[in-house]
């Protein structure tokens, strides 16, 4: 008997249409595009981060350098009472003749000198000449130049310079605010990146803690990301306090605080009146701008300075100070809190010439909180607010910022060229052209941040012009070299 097959089953069904492909969701764009702009960021700019990182942590040290290196200036042998301190400044005054008296800084401690600052022509900008005396003898104990309100002396001055900008004068201080303008984008970049590739294991130590079980470029990877995401806090703390020194961004950051009624206060009448530069804008130390400054007046314009001082701690001042000499008629001392250590005392009087009478008084606790928040910030990155806490902190994050800029390099590395170009830089984990798979509205959001980014800080946006000017150059190149190929 013969069987029948059915036609239906002699013809096999074609096959179904492929499914189509899926389009990255938008993190995933966002993510490649992302990791794009860290690739190459990092890659480039590390070199300015690796040289503020190492200056910057020469300068964190520089009080125990300057304790080291001028004991004999900044220290005395306790005496059974101390010279008036009238005495004590007209002495250093009468053995420098060629300058003219600015301030004092009286000894705060038992085994301190006092330290009396003059205006001498030829000194540059900011500098002012020390004069130190001893409080119980009236010896002069030596001079030497001090800079900024901080009143840094000649090796602290030289280590804050080599931070700020090499030596190099406002052509180096591009490196630093280059540095400062990219660092929150790496590492506040960085930080998406890790925490969404961890995203899907909920254990929280495996972001925070590197994979001791991986290995090779994993292994790198783990730690890079790791202490990246624990040393995000302080490197945005830096990057943000860095900028408000700098060159152009420094402006913008100015104006915006000035907008908003964030600036530092100011007494109504002060000493410093046609003498300005020697504090800034009394925040910035000895990292930040400062204006002119004209002739003082001398000392003894009415008031004794032993009245001024004693007028100024019965209106609350305590801790080290700095007296003001007024520079015109009738104008008043100031007296200004000079500690930047927590609790930052930062208090400043009006002492009337003529009387010794206060007749202003302006607290720190009265500052507005933005001024505080800045005045906090800049002494943390000068390593001053917590005293050692605050220079060993600043320490783990300089050399965790080494240590990224390493791992980031060798990460690189292991992804080096080998048949590729001389002038390739490696392969990225993205390839070039992810922004497509982006949203309109996404590409149009990040195309406006970066611009209003790059506005802001100016140094930013030209770099990254930059680079998208090279990644298009460099594409069209391969392009045209693969059209030939075929």
């Amino acid at each position: 008997m013969t069987s029948h097959v059915p036609d239906r089953l002699d013809s096999p069904e074609p096959a179904p249409p492929p499914a189509p492909r899926r389009s990255p969701s938008t993190w995933a764009a966002l993510r490649q595009l992302l990791l794009r702009l860290h690739f190459y960021a990092g890659l480039l700019v590390a070199p300015f981060v690796v040289v503020a990182a190492v200056t910057g942590l020469l300068y964190v040290y520089t009080p125990q350098i300057e304790q080291a290196l001028y004991s004999d200036q900044l220290h005395v042998t306790p005496g059974d009472s101390a010279l008036p301190l009238q005495e004590q400044v007209d002495t250093a005054v009468g053995a420098h003749p060629e300058g003219t008296l600015n301030a004092v800084r009286p000894a705060t401690e038992p085994d301190e000198s006092t330290r009396v600052l003059l205006d001498v022509e030829g000194l540059a900008e900011s500098h002012r000449l020390a004069v130190f005396v001893d409080p119980y003898t009236g010896e002069l104990l030596g001079d030497m130049t001090s800079y900024g309100s901080s009143g840094a002396l000649p090796a602290r001055s030289w280590l804050s310079e080599l931070h700020r900008h090499l030596h190099l004068g406002d052509l180096g201080r591009v490196y630093s605010e280059l540095a400062a303008s990219w660092l929150w984008v790496v590492g506040l970049g960085g930080a998406v990146l890790w925490i969404g590739r961890r995203r899907r294991n909920r254990r929280l130590r495996r972001t925070l803690l590197p994979e001791s079980s991986a290995t090779g470029r994993n292994r790198t990877l783990s730690w890079h990301g790791s202490i990246g995401v624990w040393a995000l806090l302080g490197l945005l703390t830096l990057s943000a306090t860095g900028l408000t020194w700098s060159q152009f961004a420094g402006e913008n950051v100015g104006q915006v605080r000035a907008a908003l009624g964030w600036t530092t206060p100011a007494l109504s009448v002060s000493a410093s009146s046609g003498h300005e530069g020697h504090g800034g804008d009394g925040e910035h130390g000895e990292h930040g701008e400062h204006g002119e400054h004209g002739e003082h007046g001398a000392a003894g314009q009415g008031a004794d300075l032993d009245v001024v001082l004693e007028s100024a701690r019965s209106a609350g001042l305590e801790g080290p100070v700095e007296v003001a000499v007024p520079a015109e008629e009738g104008a008043p001392f100031t007296v200004e809190g000079t500690s930047r250590t927590w609790p930052v005392n930062q208090d400043a009087v009006a002492v009337d010439a003529s009387s010794g009478e206060v007749v202003e008084v302006l607290r720190f606790a009265d500052h507005p909180f933005m001024a505080k928040m800045t005045s906090w910030g800049i002494a943390f990155h000068m390593g001053l607010l917590f005293g050692v806490v605050n220079q060993v902190l600043l320490t783990l994050v300089g050399l965790s910022v080494l240590a990224l800029v390493f791992w980031g390099y060798r990460m690189w590395w292991l992804r080096r060229p080998t048949k590729d170009s001389a002038l390739s830089m490696g392969r990225p984990l993205v390839p070039r052209g992810t922004w497509r798979g982006l949203p309109w509205w996404c590409l149009a959001l990040v195309a406006a941040v970066a611009v209003g980014v790059g506005l802001f800080l100016p140094l930013f946006g030209v770099s990254l012009l930059v680079f998208l000017l090279v990644d298009a150059a460099v594409g069209a190149r391969r392009g045209r070299t693969r059209a030939g190929a075929a």
